[in-house]
């Protein structure tokens, strides 16, 4: 049977569900030598009221800073991870900035994925109607398969 994955979009951040994601993609691409991208985003900084007071008419805040520093330790994050795909044809890194479900579903029809592999949380009832699941929304507004790789549940 041949390989339908030939470009694999990788979803990370840097969280334990992300990296078993991550580990879980090594082996897969390592076996079918596809062509990767590594993708993380990094979400808007939200202006803060830190040295503004509203009543005075001061506007928020946006300190470009933590963006640039959030950007940075990405950057690094991902180019760690590169060399540990040794079997792709090609690894792509993409390093954006914006909404997670959006970044991960442009970038994946842009770069014409065939496949996006991203963890999960796994959060359920009220955490789930707070946060929302980008795993699922991207499941449901992806062109291409999703594989989810589920963080482990400590609960049991």
């Amino acid at each position: 049977m041949e390989n339908k994955f030939e470009r694999i979009l990788i979803a990370l951040d840097d969280s334990p569900c992300s990296e078993k994601a991550a580990e879980y993609a090594k082996q897969l691409v390592n076996g079918w030598h596809s062509t990767v991208a590594l993708l993380t985003v990094t979400p808007v900084t939200a202006p803060t009221n830190f040295g503004a007071d509203p009543l005075l008419g001061q506007q928020p805040i946006i300190v470009p800073e933590v963006s640039e520093v959030q950007q940075n330790s990405a950057e690094r994050r991902l180019e760690n991870l590169r060399s540990q795909f040794s079997g792709a044809k090609e690894v792509r890194i993409f390093n954006t900035v914006g909404t997670v479900r959006d970044e991960i579903l442009t970038t994946a029809d842009e770069w014409q994925a065939d496949l996006i592999i991203m963890g999960t949380n796994g959060r359920s009832g009220f955490d789930h109607f707070l946060s929302g699941s980008v795993a699922e929304s991207v499941i449901r507004k992806s062109k291409c398969p999703v594989l989810v790789v589920p963080a482990d549940d400590e609960e049991d």
